[in-house]
């Protein structure tokens, strides 16, 4: 078989999303900065930061079905210039002396929206790109790119931003522009025509649900990355705490979450690779004692480098995970239901990110940073545990390589 990079319609996709999830993530470095330059509210930041996430939790659903019924190839063109236009908006308001919270806001949740759409139609076209056989090798390839771009992305837009504040924005908004060019060159047909008639979409939302929930393996792999997702986005807050009150710089700091993405990136250039030596079951029970086993660790550090070892240990595991759990669905899930299920299992498993920040900053005032790292020890030793009793975990299939042509060109 052909290797994936000879794949034309993958590498375009795959390039293009390298530069807007790099000024993606630039863009989202410099937001929180721009908010306190701007007010010196760490309330303010926080509603910004919500605001960008919220579309995870109330779009997902209807998005799956939308994506499943309109033309993907153009979501996924509409989304990037959608977003290139919110974020260019911020550059010429900085400029023209009239930038307020109220329009950050506005800006985040539209480009939350943009994400969500995007993310969805990505994912059920993937199939669609590449035979069953590189589909692992697809989902590695794409989680390299968004833990390459959370390393890169930090210091480029915290130098940008001592640069011009505005400057982080335009290069986003560029970036989105570039991706949008190189989806049209896309030649594949990136969905399969449905079969039957159209439903409603409030019927087509709950199909999603209905499909998640009547297939144990999938159900319980999604409750399970809900639980992981809750802990790492409340735990990323609490370390933060920790180590400032150990000592640590914001220098020290941010070397400490570049560890921590560094982990993950490592992790994603051998999870391809790695999950054909492993058994399904392995993985997903494995993992989860990983992680159960890492989190208290961090109680017996004395500086930020150890947490960031810990943190990158941590994440270096992550990208396997995804492979697996992804990969399954996209071999076992009809296409033409992926968009449904990808969005009805992306409520629960992003949903749960502004609960698991809110959650953060509570048990820090409650218990502060070592009480919130037992507590979310305990989640996830609750996890790990599940996942070994699950006996749909434990009789999973192994994922076989599959040989089959790629789609026609």
């Amino acid at each position: 078989m052909s290797s994936l990079w000879r794949n034309r319609d993958f590498t375009l996709l795959w390039s293009g999303q390298v530069i807007s999830s790099l000024g993606a993530a630039i863009s989202a470095t410099a937001t929180p900065l721009l908010v306190l330059a701007e007010t010196g509210s760490p309330l303010d930041a926080g509603l910004v930061g919500a605001a960008g996430t919220l579309p995870h939790l109330i779009a997902n659903l209807p998005a799956g079905p939308l994506v499943d019924r309109w033309n993907r190839r153009l979501i996924l063109l509409i989304s990037e210039l959608v977003a290139a236009i919110a974020l260019l908006s911020v550059p010429l308001a900085i400029w023209s002396g009239v930038f307020t919270v109220a329009q950050l806001c506005v800006v985040a949740f539209v480009q939350g929206l943009c994400f969500v759409f995007f993310g969805l139609a990505q994912d059920a076209a993937l199939p669609m790109v590449v035979p069953s056989a590189q589909l692992a090798d697809a989902i590695a390839a794409n989680e390299a790119r968004s833990r390459g771009a959370t390393l890169a992305g930090p210091p480029i837009g915290g130098f940008l931003f001592g640069l011009d504040r505005a400057a982080p924005f335009l290069v986003d908004g560029i970036s989105y522009l570039v991706a949008a060019v190189g989806l049209l060159f896309l030649r594949r047909d990136l969905q399969k025509p449905p079969e039957g008639p159209t439903e409603p979409l409030w019927r087509a939302a709950v199909t999603g649900i209905r499909y998640v929930w009547s297939q144990p393996l999938i159900r319980v792999s999604m409750l399970l990355i809900a639980a992981s997702n809750f802990v790492f986005q409340a735990l990323i807050l609490v370390l933060v705490v920790l180590a400032e009150r150990q000592g640590g710089s914001p220098a020290d700091i941010g070397l400490m979450l570049g560890l921590y993405s560094a982990g993950g990136l490592a992790g994603a250039f051998v999870a391809g690779r790695l999950h054909r030596s492993l058994s399904f079951r392995t993985v997903l029970i494995g993992i989860n004692w990983v992680w159960a086993i890492l989190l208290p660790l961090n109680l017996l550090t004395t500086n930020t480098l150890q947490l960031g070892a810990l943190g990158a240990l941590s994440a270096f595991v992550g990208p396997l995970w995804n492979v697996v759990v992804f990969t399954y669905a996209g071999r076992v899930v009809p296409n033409e239901l992926l968009g449904r299920v990808m969005s009805a299992a992306g409520t629960l498993t992003w949903g749960v990110m502004p609960l698991a920040s809110l959650s953060a900053g509570l048990l820090l005032t409650w218990i502060g940073p070592k009480g919130s790292i037992w507590s979310l020890s305990a989640i996830m030793l609750g996890a790990a545990i599940a996942a070994t009793l699950s006996p749909s975990v434990r009789h999973a299939p192994n994922l076989d390589p599959v040989e089959e042509p790629a789609p026609a060109a």
